[in-house]
């Protein structure tokens, strides 16, 4: 069968434009600048120089203002996605306060309970009160307050204008007050988008600190001298980029921003192979059931007799974290874990369907080499590389459930899911291939005649 003529048959078009993810990294980068160059630019401003560059955690949360307000100007007046009937939002034709005030009392009473439950769980937990979580346990608890009295005029304000007021959270709220009929199913969908915000939106608050403090506290100056500086320096500018967009979107789940998640994954399947990957359930952390870098010592010290090969390898490691960051970018706002938020088909969903998965992996491959080991020992190289390989056997598990949640969401996923078989770079080959595998596994019956 031949493929189709990818002019006569478009992508089908993304829900998040390829500029969104770009603005929050230009204000981003701009206060990363300013932040390095803290010293030299503060006597211009009449400030005193002797704090040194701006490497506390406020300078790292701070860059999430800065990465965001750039992409929330550029989605509401350029973008205009608070128009999308997708929101849920009619704006030209609000309720009075009167008519709505009920429906914002119950969904505030179930929207206060579902914080009350995830606070519990945070102190429940007690990894969330080590040294990693420490950052985020402060800022939610800073947070709190503000955000409880915050929250009574935005759930009016936005009850309002909602074409349907009685969501997924007056649903809750419903059951708890029991005054009036609900429906189970959409207390489950609340719960899960609920428990997919409160566990990441904790998780990338605490990384996001080390790493900005990190790039903006290095001497730049020298760290294109050598490859394996040129890869450290870069790769950490990509994952800061990945860190600051991606909590920008957990935190940004709102309806006037067409952000809101839609529906969390509710496949179990899918939780536990996302779950695997982040703590305290992480399995290839040190001495977790998959840890694959036992007696390894990176690229660098197997290629460090080799400038040219240490080279090439340094800009490979840079490329794949930059498609890996890219991925992340081109979500803009709406970057989430386990969510159907919109579908996205640009940037480099219109290589492959999972460009943040090959890319991530293909680094852990390339920067660990994990079949070299310095102890000698055949049984460590298997295990690690054994290892390895179950680590992106879980991705690719991880991808599967995604589409199987995504294709039951939305039909324009299931378009762009055949078209990218037809037309994608990456994933039409692949396709083809495993159709022709598939195939010759499974002849085709032939009429009987």
């Amino acid at each position: 069968m031949t493929a189709r003529n990818p002019v006569a048959d478009p992508r089908p078009a993304s829900d998040v434009s390829s500029a969104v993810g770009f603005v929050g990294v230009g204000g981003l980068c701009a206060w990363i600048l300013f932040c390095h160059f803290y010293p030299e630019i503060a006597p211009l401003l009449g400030l005193s120089a002797e704090r040194g560059r701006l490497t506390g955690p406020m300078a790292a949360l701070f860059g999430l203002v800065a990465a965001a307000l750039p992409m929330v100007l550029w989605s509401v007046l350029v973008d205009k996605v608070h128009r999308r009937p997708s929101t849920g939002i009619d704006w030209d034709n609000p309720r009075p306060v009167a008519d709505i005030i009920d429906i914002s009392i119950t969904k505030l009473a179930g929207l206060w309970a579902t914080w009350a439950l995830i606070a519990g769980l945070y102190c429940l937990g007690r990894w969330y009160w080590d040294d990693f979580y420490a950052i985020s346990m402060q800022v939610l608890g800073l947070a709190a307050v503000p955000l409880f009295l915050l929250s009574i005029p935005y759930v009016i304000w936005l009850d309002r204008v909602l074409v349907e007021p009685r969501d997924a959270s007056w649903h809750f709220g419903a059951a708890l007050v029991g005054r009036e009929a609900h429906d189970p199913q959409m207390i489950w969908i609340h719960l899960r988008a609920w428990a997919v915000k409160g566990f990441f939106t904790a998780f990338m608050i605490a990384i996001v600190p080390a790493a900005f403090a990190e790039l903006v506290g290095k001497d730049w100056s020298d760290q294109f001298a050598n490859p394996v500086a040129f890869a450290g320096i870069l790769v950490l500018l990509m994952f800061v980029f990945d860190e600051q967009i991606g909590t920008v979107g957990y935190i940004l789940t709102m309806k006037p921003l067409d952000a809101q998640i839609r529906s969390a994954n509710p496949y179990l399947a899918g939780w536990v192979a996302a779950l695997a990957c982040y703590p305290p359930f992480q399995l290839m952390q040190g001495g977790g059931p998959l840890f694959y870098q036992s007696n390894t010592a990176d690229w660098t010290f197997w290629l460090g007799e080799y400038p040219a090969l240490m080279w090439g390898w340094a800009g490979l490691l840079v490329v794949l974290t930059a498609i890996y960051a890219w991925a992340t970018i081109a979500f803009g706002i709406r970057f989430s874990n386990l969510t159907y938020r919109g579908v996205l088909t640009n940037g480099p969903y219109a290589y492959t369907r999972h460009p943040a998965y090959l890319s991530k992996n293909a680094f852990w491959w390339v920067s660990v080499l994990p079949f070299l080991v310095t102890s000698g020992s055949l049984v460590d190289a298997v295990r690690n590389t054994f290892f390895l390989g179950c680590v992106s056997a879980i991705y690719f598990w991880r991808a599967k459930t995604e589409e199987a949640h995504l294709l039951g969401e939305d039909p324009k996923y299931g378009e762009y899911h055949a078209w990218m078989n037809r037309h994608g770079i990456i994933t039409a080959p692949l396709h083809r291939l495993w159709q022709g595998i598939a195939g010759r596994r499974s002849p085709v019956l032939q009429a009987a005649e």
